[in-house]
């Protein structure tokens, strides 16, 4: 196949460009820069840029672009930023998809179990609501802007990516690593995750599979609250978790971010995966850190 990758240099994308290669799949980059190397073509979003003409015909379009949520307080520009670089970003991909001659057979779009909101113990399937806050309603137009494109669609809503090459876990391992790690706030909040290669081999179903479409949790069988995540990073680590976070602290620090990032509770769970029989790599957290940190 030939696939048009948008966020190759993530964690997930860069993970996901190395699979499809040695699997003998060629990859076409969009990247912010000059391109210096073939297969690279390059995009501007706020300015709408980018040059059909360079990327021929493509099977599959994956977009695993965007701002990073948790990078701090959420100030109205930052939000900003956050919604352009998702909606805005997709929105370019969705007119490109409907100019092409040849039609992708599909377009995997990023979303996450943010987009649930804080919803407390409740399991939450692909059929589950939508909840309320500002990453729900950036989660649902996301996805209503992907869902325009002329082809198969699939949201592919990410739990936390486990690795220790970067995102969520590799922020806090120095802490974990310190002896200072802790839960944040009571601890009770659910938090839906799942291992970096199971991700991977989830893009890869969804881009194989033609009945892999809408709605797609892309989380492992087994969330657990924070609370449990922390003990068990910490066995993981062979370090003592004897602290917390006070919600308050982290409010005050972090604001909104807090509260909808860090203390949110999504239980989320891989129902269409489950269904289809997808072979979980890491099924339980300790197997997910066990693999993310040897």
């Amino acid at each position: 196949m030939r696939v048009l990758l948008a966020g190759s240099s993530g964690l997930i994308g860069t993970a996901l460009a190395q699979s499809l290669e040695r699997a003998g799949h060629d990859i076409v980059r969009l990247v912010r820069r000059p391109p210096r190397v073939p297969g690279e073509v390059y995009w501007n979003v706020e300015a709408g840029e980018l040059n059909r003409a360079e990327l021929g015909a493509v099977d599959a379009v994956v977009h695993l672009g965007g701002r990073n949520i948790a990078a701090g307080r959420w100030s109205t520009q930052t939000k900003g930023e956050l919604r352009s670089s998702r909606v805005q970003s997709t929105a370019l991909l969705v007119e490109t998809i409907g100019e092409m001659a040849q039609r992708p057979r599909v377009f995997v779009c990023a979303s996450a179990v943010g987009i649930y909101g804080d919803r407390g113990d409740e399991t939450l399937g692909e059929e589950s609501a939508i909840g309320s806050g500002f990453l729900a309603e950036l989660g649902r137009e996301w996805e209503a802007t992907a869902a325009r494109a002329a082809t198969r669609v699939v949201h592919a809503r990410f739990g936390v990516v486990l690795s220790r090459e970067g995102g969520a876990l590799a922020k806090m391992l120095w802490a974990f690593k310190l002896g200072l790690g802790g839960r944040l706030g009571n601890g009770q909040q659910y938090m839906s995750w799942i291992g970096l290669g199971d991700a991977v081999a989830v893009i890869q179903r969804a881009i194989d599979d033609e009945h892999v479409q809408g709605a797609l949790n892309v989380v492992a069988p087994e969330p657990v609250q924070n609370a449990a995540f922390t003990r068990a990073l910490g066995r993981a680590l062979g370090r003592p978790t004897p602290f917390a976070v006070p919600a308050l602290a982290l409010r005050i620090a972090l604001g909104q971010m807090a509260d909808e990032a860090l203390l949110a509770s999504q239980r989320a769970v891989p129902k269409k995966l489950l269904d289809g029989g997808f072979p979980f790599a890491d099924e339980t957290i300790e197997a997910a850190l066990a693999r993310a940190l040897g």
